[in-house]
């Protein structure tokens, strides 16, 4: 029987008997003497499970209750534990059985349970089935913050995570990659214009709409993760981080790149810069605890270089504090909506097989309503000349109807195909209203009426002739496809400059290198290059733009949308 509270203190504080006893077996005719007293030692019999040791790790560790009760006291219970789901009936269940029978409550107030790592089939790895991975060479091959982002990100972690490289090498691109472009974005020209942050305090630039934007989402994403990891939540906080970095790299960087370009340090610039810097050093304080490495380096990089004051690493920082009065929801709302805006709109440009950089006339939008700024930043990055709301998209979108068999072949028999004609020239909006209303629809063929419930039609969306439309989550975005001679002549125009700047960075120019361009082709694409000279010339740095290939230009040959065009560039 095990005794009371009050009598384990008393032989757990009892005086020590002059033999040692040892509290594990071992051969009983062998004599051992303890090597520190060389008092004779003598084995117990009552030796208890070992995992009681690691049950008294609470107070144990600090040799409570003979000393440091002050420290004990103050570090007891622990805010949590942590160890996989094997751990339940061994460290877990001694820690709880220990600290209730002594201090009457558990020694923890939360508990992380962790899965196994199983291989990618969802087997448990094993020597003998041949799946185990050596961890050394995963680290080589992936490195340490790209290993430990694929477990953050994979399954809850009480669940079972499957191991494998390509889910692994799958977050570095998605994540890890995404973020060192955005840094090295920054490094390259912040070296250019020799941008000291020292020089260029916030409050002393003029934000844009965009520099708003990502300073709310970063505030508000430090909120997010500070409240997650304050209450164990890990998988929601990684995917914050992921889709921020998502922003980052390909919204805002992307939409704003043009402002890094350039000589001089002009307003809008400047605010590029201070903006970026602080999203970058801040962030990285966000993601010290998932991915210390490359934390490290941006923090050392961009903190450590400039002030010598600053903590020696991240990891002796404070993690970051939400300012509040730079989160805008409505700003946060409104960028949301047309960020899925242009996600539907290029769905609707890859349907149509219509490149960006080929402008059209027009946008529709039913399911969302955007502000003046949010309307043209969606015109430029959709490449259309004009966007309207709209209650309605039956102008440009119908359905295409079809008979369920299923249910139809049963009760009309050989009117099967009848009836598959008449869906087929029915008016596809007017029958799936009548459905969404709860109505049937009603015709006659051959004297019989025919009733279609909603479940006797298969529906499909799809898009009148000349235009293109997708929709998700009640959100509908709508282009018209119809191309005018203008609207061609502007998409050669756009399509000779992404090949001139891809001739640019080709020849190794420098990104404020000005430019000779020269070209040949056939008359339409010539009238088109002459009718768009200054915007070509301004959109690659270029002095000259001539309709003569020399001998001194660097060429190349284009397909330039189906035309055949050379073009040659050299420095000025």
């Amino acid at each position: 029987m095990i005794g009371s509270r009050k009598e384990l203190i008393e032989m757990a504080t009892a005086p020590v008997d002059e033999t040692i006893e040892l509290h594990r077996p071992f051969i009983d005719n062998v004599e051992i003497t303890c090597p520190e007293c060389g008092k004779p030692m003598r084995r117990v019999p009552e030796v208890i499970d070992c995992w009681y040791d690691s049950g008294s790790m609470p107070f144990a560790q600090w040799h409570y209750p003979f000393e440091n009760n002050d420290t004990f006291d103050e570090r007891f219970p622990a805010d949590f534990i942590c160890e996989a789901v094997d751990q339940t009936r061994g460290w877990f269940y001694t820690l709880l059985a220990i600290s209730t029978l002594l201090f009457d409550k558990s020694s923890f107030n939360n508990c992380l349970v962790l899965g196994h790592v199983q291989d990618e089939n969802g087997k448990k790895m094993s020597k003998h089935l041949g799946n185990v991975v050596n961890p050394w060479e995963v680290l080589d091959k992936h490195g340490a913050d790209a290993v430990r982002w694929y477990f953050y990100t994979a399954s809850a972690p009480w669940l079972p995570s499957r191991y494998s490289d390509k889910a692994v090498n799958e977050g570095r691109r998605k994540f890890l990659s995404t973020l060192q472009n955005a840094y090295a974005f920054f490094v390259l020209y912040a070296n250019i214009d020799h941008f000291d942050p020292k020089d260029h305090p916030m409050d002393k630039v003029g934000l844009t709409l965009m520099d708003r934007w990502i300073l709310s989402r970063l505030n508000q994403l430090i909120k997010q993760v500070d409240d997650d990891l304050t209450h164990y939540r890990f998988t929601e906080p990684a995917g914050a981080i992921e889709e921020f970095v998502d922003d980052l790299s390909n919204w805002y960087i992307r939409r704003g790149r043009e402002r890094f370009w350039g000589k001089g340090m002009d307003g809008t610039k400047e605010a590029a810069f201070v903006t970026l810097y602080t999203v970058l050093t801040e962030f990285a304080k966000v993601i010290a605890p998932f991915v210390p490495f490359i934390a490290e380096d941006i923090y050392q990089n961009l903190v450590r270089s400039v002030n010598q004051s600053a903590p020696e690493s991240i990891h002796l920082s404070r993690f970051p504090e939400a300012d509040d009065s730079l989160i805008d929801e409505n700003l946060n709302t409104q960028m949301a909506a047309l960020l899925d805006v242009v996600s539907l709109g290029r769905a609707c440009r890859n349907e149509a097989g219509l490149k960006v950089r080929q402008p059209l006339q027009a946008m529709y939008v039913k399911g969302a309503k955007l502000d003046e700024a949010f309307v043209s930043l969606a015109m430029d990055e959709l490449n259309v000349k004009k966007v309207e709301f709209t209650s309605d998209a039956r102008a440009f979108t119908t359905y295409n109807l079809k008979p369920q068999m299923r249910t139809l072949g049963p009760k009309y028999g050989k009117l099967l195909g009848r009836i598959g004609a008449w869906l087929k020239e029915a008016d596809g909006n007017e029958v799936v209203d009548a459905f969404n209303f709860g109505n049937a629809v009603r015709f006659e063929l051959d004297g019989t009426e025919v009733v279609l419930e909603k479940d006797d039609v298969l529906t499909e969306a799809t898009q009148k002739q000349g235009f293109a439309a997708q929709t998700d989550n009640g959100l509908t975005v709508v282009l018209d496809c119809n191309l005018t001679p203008e609207l061609i002549a502007e998409g050669y125009q756009r399509e000779v400059v992404s090949k001139l700047q891809t001739m640019r960075k080709e020849a190794d120019f420098d990104v404020t290198d000005r430019i000779l361009v020269a070209y040949s082709a056939d008359d339409e694409l010539t009238a088109a290059i002459e009718s768009g000279k200054a915007f070509i010339m301004q959109s690659v740095l270029a002095k000259e733009l001539q309709p003569a290939v020399g001998e001194s230009y660097i060429t190349q040959e284009w397909d330039i949308n189906g035309k055949t065009a050379v073009l040659g560039v050299k420095k000025a």
